[in-house]
């Protein structure tokens, strides 16, 4: 399948063909997609096709390498051509966010070295997890103006895809502290913010980061000895 939004986010709506149908399940695969199925602690995207009516996807289910999209109503047929469209305004909101969470590691790996070991994001909210020993409201706030300054900076975002092998020489490429890149990847994306982070991942982010807008951090949290949780939020835009 042909994932359209690996390489541009900003895809709204896209012809396609329907690839595959499973009547029991009442879902079909695409010949192509814009929609992002989740993973990587982004959720899944919103959609429906349209043809004749209006097919609304009702849930995204993984089957090996497959993906399959559960509609409502009657499935169109295999190889009819249909139109996919996502809900924008919820897409655009977690490329905000997953960038914003990207702005948070890439300053905290800059500046004191700590690894991630967890995350997780909804539209306009997210947290992540890093293993500091101690974490304390100054140290918060100092985070904090770094990473709006970051906004400030209106960084470049740039996507690629790459043979595992070149990636692979990348220093620091994976910022968790497990490797969950499946061995029998061949390619790999990865997503650099010009100047301050470069690291794999599969999301859907914006162009720059001046389109985040004021990152928010609205607590912070002792998850272990060296396990610290910081959430954040963003403004409506």
């Amino acid at each position: 399948m042909d994932l359209q939004y690996q390489t541009d986010s900003y895809k709204k709506f896209l012809k396609t063909k329907i690839a595959d149908v499973d009547k029991d399940k009442n879902a079909i695969q695409f010949q192509s997609t814009i929609i992002y199925p989740g993973g990587g602690g982004q959720p899944a995207d919103w959609g429906w096709i349209i043809r004749d009516v209006r097919n609304n996807i009702l849930k995204i289910e993984r089957e090996g390498n497959a993906v399959w999209y559960v509609l409502d109503g009657d499935l169109p047929d295999k190889g009819e051509e249909v139109e996919l469209r996502i809900d924008w305004d919820r897409r655009y909101q977690l490329m905000r966010t997953h960038t914003a969470m990207h702005i948070l590691c890439g300053v905290i790996w800059r500046d004191y070295q700590a690894q991630v070991t967890g995350g997780n994001m909804e539209p306009l909210n997210g947290r992540m997890d890093f293993e500091f020993e101690n974490m304390n409201r100054e140290l918060v706030d100092e985070i904090e103006k770094k990473i709006n300054d970051e906004v400030r900076n209106a960084r470049d975002i740039e996507v690629k895809i790459l043979p595992r092998e070149e990636a692979n020489k990348i220093p620091d490429l994976i910022r968790t502290k497990i490797n969950l890149l499946p061995p029998s990847l061949t390619e790999i994306r990865t997503v650099e913010i010009k100047g301050l982070d470069l690291q794999a991942d599969g999301g859907t982010h914006v162009r720059n980061t001046s389109e985040v807008g004021p990152i928010k951090i609205t607590d912070y949290q002792s998850k272990g000895k060296i396990n610290k949780r910081i959430k954040i939020r963003l403004e409506e835009s």
